[in-house]
């Protein structure tokens, strides 16, 4: 028995074309064939979305047993499933080490949004973030990113040509994690959903959120040409620093400069910043004028998240009032900036409350919360 079929079958799923291609030649499939191999199982792993290497029917049935003998079109185990009171449904994935993320579907009218983890854990340690109570554990792997879009389109029975009836029609990279800290493995996880041969998501209806790793900012608009969002949070440098740690490392100004040459930044392809909106610590009035002070010259809209809470946060939600006054300063200057309805919150699903089942609040993530509450002379919740 050769090395090769000796090892344990490896899935499919979540490879690219250049993957792909390695497969097929390593069973021995002639060069001048491969390319075309590679877009029959590229259109039965990405638009059928088949669970069987038998069912490749375009296959022969010699290729299909080569292909069985060291491959399987195994998904991520879902461990766990939460549908919320208002659709929302949260799945809890089992990787191959033993290790957990989440994803989050949202269903809205004429939309279905999924929310993609590019990290188990995360290193962000940003203080109204549950997910940055998490250490950040490892990167996850190209195809483990599309195989979450593949197991949720499993779960929805999402599997049909007609794109506009599809239950998933736009992707944010919002998950857990911190998507430019994984770069190479989210560049080639995007390309392979966005691909128009597959299961063909427009890349304008697909957004990558990062808390502003600056040197990764134009590289990843080059080589994927997805929307941008930025985890804003406040205006200014020593407030931001203690809401996103990593603007010690990459401040608003230098943050600020590469979204303005971020590739093909214009009317039609705005930055969306967020901003959570947390009580008498960042919406003010004030901060809502320096907001747009800020942005001036950048397409853009902005998102109001109203804080989600999570067991030992420091923070409160603003008011309704107070956002909706927020937003009105705002949105009197010209800016976009919706205010974001809360989902799933009845699961811990929403914005900011991501983490797996398996990471309880330890006694060092109790005392982070507790430092991130002194600096702040709030209590912990």
């Amino acid at each position: 028995m050769s090395p090769l079929s000796a090892q344990p079958p490896t899935s499919l799923v979540g490879l690219n074309r250049t993957a792909l291609k390695q497969v097929l030649a390593n069973i021995g499939v002639a060069d001048k064939e491969q390319n075309m191999r590679v877009r029959q199982i590229w259109s039965w792993l990405y638009v059928q979305g088949v669970q069987d290497i038998d069912k490749m029917t375009t296959l022969s049935g010699a290729l299909r047993n080569k292909l069985a003998e060291r491959h399987t079109l195994k998904r991520l185990y879902v461990s766990e499933k939460q549908v919320s009171e208002d659709g929302t449904r949260k799945y809890l994935f089992k990787l191959h080490d033993g290790h957990e993320i989440e994803t989050v579907y949202i269903p809205e009218t004429g939309r279905g949004t999924l929310c993609i983890s590019s990290q188990v854990g995360c290193t962000l340690n940003c203080t109204f973030c549950h997910t940055g109570t998490m250490r950040l554990v490892r990167n996850l792997e190209p195809h483990e990113i599309v195989s979450q879009l593949v197991a949720v389109r499993d779960d929805l029975d999402d599997w049909q040509n007609n794109e506009a009836k599809r239950a998933v029609s736009n992707i944010v990279m919002m998950g857990m994690g911190e998507p430019l800290y994984n770069t190479d493995h989210v560049i080639n996880a995007l390309n392979v959903m966005s691909d128009g041969d597959g299961t063909a998501l427009s890349k304008r209806r697909i957004t990558l959120s990062t808390s502003g790793v600056v040197p990764e900012i134009a590289r990843v608009g080059d080589a994927t040409g997805v929307m941008l969002a930025i985890s804003l949070h406040a205006v200014r440098d020593d407030l931001r620093n203690e809401l996103v740690p990593l603007n010690k490392k990459y401040p608003i100004e230098e943050l600020l400069d590469a979204c303005r040459a971020y590739p093909g930044l214009s009317n039609a392809r705005r930055i969306t910043f967020e901003y959570v909106m947390l009580k008498d610590v960042n919406d003010s009035d004030a901060d809502a004028h320096e907001l747009v002070r800020l942005l001036s010259g950048i397409p853009a809209k902005i998102n109001l998240i109203p804080f989600n809470p999570w067991p030992g946060s420091p923070y409160e939600c603003s008011s309704r009032n107070r956002i909706m006054k927020f937003a009105d300063i705002v949105n009197h200057a010209g800016y976009a900036s919706p205010v974001r309805t809360p989902r799933g919150r009845d699961i811990m699903a929403a914005c900011g409350q991501l983490k797996s089942a398996s990471e309880k609040m330890s006694a060092a993530d109790r005392k982070q919360a507790e430092l991130a509450a002194q600096r702040l002379n709030r209590p912990v919740n």
